[in-house]
């Protein structure tokens, strides 16, 4: 049984899907007559129109175009917006073409040329006074006045009758009047004080009217003609009805009966909405232009070089699509014959909602509603997702794709609403409440959003910097990165000035310290030398008196060169330096105090010379302070590792040594001045060796950075290559 049900339900496909191809060829076997039509409804059109008429109609075309070149032609006289920006803000203008037709000048007041394209014969034609423009058949003289507005606009030629000349006038002043309105045309450049004359002989008349005519003259007769004809209209309607008649009758033979099948299974609604869709929009519009493309000859590229038998596919394809759509549709709802009261309870959407609202819905009710409430939350969902761009616009970016989206969202709902015939006002209506609402809804979230912002900078401007700035405030998230990155720099800002005044106090402090250490010791040994009469303590005396001048003297010239360092007020003398050996003569020099303070160093040098351009005598303090600095605070009997790497860009030396006393400072405040590891301060130093060297060595381009791990002190320091000039 189930397979005689399977190889019926077969066979009943194949009647169908060949009857409707027949169908198909039927409605297309009709273009010939079609085109037959349509050629003599042009014929006769032609003919009834005079060339006076083809003339006028070809050169109302053109007015916004000149009324534009009045701009662009100026522009290029005045040079107020360069050329290369207007194309690429406003791409190839119309005008651009319709120049190639015409004579054009720009003359000021006395009537002189201000532009080079034309010669003194075209010039004199132009501006002429004389009779008929001097031979013209069309001319337009624009005039515009000293504040930039236009004043007059002149038609005449002898091409044009007054009767057609004061049309003409009218049209072009209007196209001139709504081009100055259009702020991208109109911004390009003022006219003041100019006038600009247009003119086109008999022949360039007769060319461009030919070319407008092929391009919009038999087009518009065309595409209404189509669906006028008997051979459209009444053929499309007669198949329409048998393939009604069929979806009818087909299953009343048992064997090609296919309306069991799950694709008929739809609620009564389903089919109606198809019907409507099609009379009201499907048939009048979409076919109708298919039609007329495929009789002109123009539906695909390269028509009449093999692409023919592909419009004849798509011209089958839709006539089989639309006769399809009309027998399923009446196929579905014939299944009314067969269930009679039962179809109304089982297929139709309202009683199901009816139903399921009453509480006594059915297993299948509640499918249907579940089903229906899944669509409905996901086009709330995509609703609430362009909502909510909205409300995110980036206005940093370019907004053409939001702009875009917004018109054709409005082009769709315009034309949903045009469908609607007689009924189209109150749709308009509807759609003009729901706008309103929505504007309102989406104004009012905006203030809030607004709202929000403005507590965030009054937050800001009472100075509560430790304050987050938080919250969606839509399309003024930027502002609020914005904010936030001002916040971030104020706070900053104010916390580096806090450091500052506390290293300004400790700068006192410790400068008074460190001074007042050997000037006291000074003081009071030159006390004890002038009573002293003891040669040996006087010597001891003297000898403690030179150690503790010599050390102010080392403090004082630490503090002048920190002071100018500080200052950017340190002259430089670059030259060639071998910057492996400078840092062994470094280390050979302060080889006693290694020495002395029982340390072994490790040194890892490059074997071949390193010559850069730097200032040897800050190199050298550079490298001096920071093994000096090793010998005060690494671990006794442990080992130095200082080590050079020759990078592609630059240099890289570094230092490490195990520290005597526990690291406990602040890695980004131990270069500043006067900080050093010990703060008890028990050795010997004026604490500025190590912003010494840091701003030696950004003086010549390079870093200087600390870090600590556990006891390890680690110095490094990266020296850019910069260029040797040339000897």
């Amino acid at each position: 049984m189930d397979t005689k049900s399977k190889n019926s339900r077969k066979t009943g496909i194949i009647v169908v899907v060949i009857f409707l191809s027949i169908c198909s060829m039927i409605m297309m076997s009709q273009y010939g007559n079609m085109k037959y039509a349509i050629d003599s409804a042009n014929t006769e059109t032609t003919e009834e129109n005079t060339q006076s008429a083809l003339y006028e109609n070809a050169l109302l075309s053109i007015s916004y175009d000149l009324a534009e070149g009045n701009f662009l032609l100026y522009n290029e006289y005045s040079g107020e917006t360069d050329p290369a920006e207007v194309l690429d803000e406003y791409g190839q203008r119309d005008f651009d073409l319709t120049k190639k037709y015409l004579d054009y000048g720009v003359f000021d007041e006395e009537g002189q040329q201000l532009l080079d394209n034309i010669d003194e014969e075209t010039v004199e034609r132009l501006d002429s006074n004389g009779e008929a423009a001097s031979g013209y058949a069309f001319r337009a003289h624009y005039t515009f006045s000293d504040s930039g507005e236009l004043s007059s606009v002149q038609i005449d030629g002898t091409a044009m009758s007054p009767e057609e000349e004061y049309n003409l006038e009218s049209t072009y002043l209007s196209s001139a009047q709504e081009v100055e309105y259009n702020e991208e045309i109109s911004s390009i450049a003022v006219p003041e004080s100019i006038s600009v004359i247009y003119g086109m002989d008999q022949e360039n008349l007769e060319e461009f009217t030919e070319a407008y005519s092929l391009e919009y003259g038999e087009y518009e007769v065309q595409l209404n003609s189509v669906a006028d004809t008997s051979y459209y209209g009444e053929t499309l309607r007669t198949l329409c009805f048998v393939v009604f008649l069929v979806a009818l009758l087909l299953p009343v033979r048992r064997k090609l009966d296919i309306s069991d099948m799950k694709i008929f299974d739809v609620p009564f609604e389903v089919p109606i909405l198809v019907w409507l869709f099609i009379y009201m929009v499907y048939l009048d519009e979409l076919p109708v232009r298919i039609v007329d493309l495929t009789i002109e000859g123009t539906l695909l590229p390269g028509m009449g070089h093999g692409m023919e038998i592909l419009a004849t596919a798509l011209n089958f394809v839709m006539w089989f699509f639309i006769f399809g759509l009309i027998f399923w549709s009446v196929t579905s709802l014939r299944a009314m014959f067969r269930m009679k009261g039962a179809y109304w309870r089982e297929r139709t959407l309202t009683m199901k909602l009816i139903r399921h609202y009453r509480g006594q819905g059915t297993e299948s009710d509640e499918e249907m509603v579940r089903k229906a409430g899944g669509l409905i939350k996901r086009i709330k969902g995509f609703l609430a997702k362009q909502y909510d761009a909205l409300q995110h616009i980036d206005f940093r970016e370019k907004t053409n794709r939001t702009i875009l989206k917004i018109v054709i969202i409005n082009y769709i709902i315009l034309a949903i609403v045009c469908f609607f015939w007689y009924y189209g006002t109150l749709a308009l209506i509807i759609y003009s409440v729901l706008l309103f609402f929505f504007l309102r809804k989406y104004v009012k979230d905006l203030q809030e959003k607004y709202k929000l912002l403005l507590k965030s900078t009054n937050q800001l401007a009472e100075g509560h910097l430790d304050v987050p700035i938080e919250g969606d405030i839509g399309v003024f998230n930027p502002i609020q990165e914005e904010l936030k990155k001002i916040q971030k720099g104020f706070k900053k800002a104010v916390d580096e000035e806090v450091k500052n005044e506390r290293m300004k106090t400790e700068l006192v402090t410790n400068v008074s310290h460190d001074l007042r250490t050997p000037l006291t010791a000074i003081i009071t040994y030159t006390d004890l030398l002038k009573n002293e009469k003891d040669e040996e303590k006087r010597k001891e005396y003297i000898d403690v008196l030179e150690r503790k001048s010599l050390r102010l003297k080392v403090l004082i010239e630490d503090l002048f060169e920190i002071s100018k360092a500080a200052s950017k007020s340190v002259t430089m003398h670059f030259m060639k330096v071998d910057i492996v050996d400078l840092l062994k003569q470094v280390g050979l020099e302060n080889d006693s105090k290694i020495k002395g303070a029982n340390l072994e160093i490790r040194w890892k040098l490059p074997e071949h010379k390193l010559v850069m351009w730097l200032d040897s005598q800050k190199t050298y303090r550079i490298f001096e302070n920071l093994i000096v600095n090793i010998t005060k605070y690494a671990m006794p009997h442990t080992r130095v590792y200082i080590e050079m790497t020759e990078q592609e860009n630059d240099v890289h030396i570094s230092m490490k040594n195990v520290s005597a006393t526990e690291l406990n400072f602040d890695t980004e405040e131990i270069t500043d001045r006067f900080v050093r590891g010990d703060t008890s301060r028990n050795t010997e130093g004026s604490g500025l060796g190590l912003a010494i060297a840091k701003s030696f060595v950004e003086l010549q381009h390079g870093t200087l950075k600390i870090s600590t791990e556990a006891d390890l002190f680690k110095a490094d320091i990266t020296l850019p290559k910069l260029e040797i000039p040339p000897e």
